[in-house]
């Protein structure tokens, strides 16, 4: 029943505004015309035009910023394959460029050695001296993280566990 009384009211609206329609002046028909023919125009800017003009801005700033970071993925795809091209390092020698690193770090670091594995304890130690530390075991003691449990303690200052495999071909765990 609704939907007859919805037709029906629809139909009423219908015909009052062709009279009203057909009552107007030309001039006035004229006036409406452009005012509906503005007013179409004014939603196709805003709902067509416009998102396509502000993607096509940000295109070039977003290609930037892609190519940017596939630049740093290559190199870090490069990094990694030059590193796994690098002929083992001797466990003793391993440990030896592991402890010499931790020592650099002071009293901030303290290293023990069970087996294979090293486990680095790290208390208030800078972001910065933490990168090189982790750079440096990566290239001398070629020795892989196996499990990480770093927070930061203060503003750039990071406290946790490193532990590291030490043996030749060991693989971190995903």
């Amino acid at each position: 029943m609704s939907t007859e009384s919805e037709a029906t009211s629809f139909n009423v609206l219908r015909q009052q505004g062709l009279a009203r329609w057909a009552a107007m002046a030309p001039r006035e028909r004229q006036m409406a015309q452009a005012a509906a023919a503005l007013l179409l125009l004014a939603v196709v800017v805003l709902v067509f035009i416009r998102p396509a003009l502000k993607s096509m801005q940000q295109t070039p700033t977003q290609l930037r910023e892609i190519s940017t970071q596939v630049a740093r993925m290559r190199a870090m795809a490069e990094e990694a394959q030059a590193l796994r091209q690098q002929p083992p390092v001797p466990p003793v020698q391993a440990e030896a460029a592991l402890k010499a690193a931790t020592e650099r770090l002071g009293a901030a670091a303290r290293m023990s050695v069970q087996g294979d594995r090293a486990t680095v304890e790290f208390n208030k130690v800078l972001g910065a001296s933490l990168a090189d530390w982790m750079a440096e075991v990566r290239v001398a003691a070629r020795a892989r993280p196996l499990e990480a449990n770093l927070a930061q303690s203060e503003p750039g200052h990071y406290s946790g566990t490193v532990v590291l495999g030490l043996a030749p071909g060991q693989a971190s765990p995903r």
